[in-house]
């Protein structure tokens, strides 16, 4: 299976992150293609973007001032599938990536997500009290995978305060 390239670029309003892409995105070449993942309808829902964007239009989260990218970038049916030493390397990638790239919000697409990167075991969905990395915002969504058993509405919420903070940081 094929990797998926990053979607990113310097100083991002949003840069979301996710476990490491899915079959049918390794297939595709584009972010969250599952067909039950619910990612490009929240944004939508959310008015993070205007219009519904396909995963194939994944480059058009530039234009928003968004980027997406992994923490581990080999594809998997399942993040089960990925090694203890596949996070330790892919840790200190992202970490590269934020320091590099420097987005004003580093939004994790899931709170496992967000555990493998700080290490903290605490961890809820929102803006969390503390920085990964000085001066950018970490915020917690909950996984769009359509395996996720939280309500689309429950996810939307998160979705919309991300919305917020995102205006409100500068």
């Amino acid at each position: 299976m094929e990797t998926v390239r990053d979607i990113i670029g310097p100083g991002l309003k949003i840069l979301f992150i996710g476990f490491n892409p899915g079959t049918r995105s390794a297939q595709t070449g584009y972010h969250f293609a599952g067909h039950s993942n619910k990612f490009w309808k929240l944004l939508l829902a959310s008015k993070l973007t205007p219009r519904l964007l396909r995963p194939d239009e994944d480059e058009a989260l530039l234009a928003f001032d968004y980027g997406i990218t992994n923490i581990v970038a080999r594809p998997t049916r399942a993040a089960s599938e990925i090694s203890k030493d596949e996070y330790r390397k892919g840790r200190l990638i992202l970490k590269e990536k934020l320091i590099f790239f420097s987005p004003r919000i580093a939004c994790y697409t899931g709170i496992g997500v967000y555990k493998e990167f700080s290490a903290s075991p605490q961890i809820s969905c929102g803006l969390q009290p503390t920085s990964t990395i000085p001066n950018i915002a970490d915020f917690v969504v909950p996984s769009p995978s359509g395996l996720n058993r939280i309500s689309f509405d429950e996810q939307l919420a998160f979705y919309q305060r991300l919305r917020e903070l995102a205006q409100t940081t500068q």
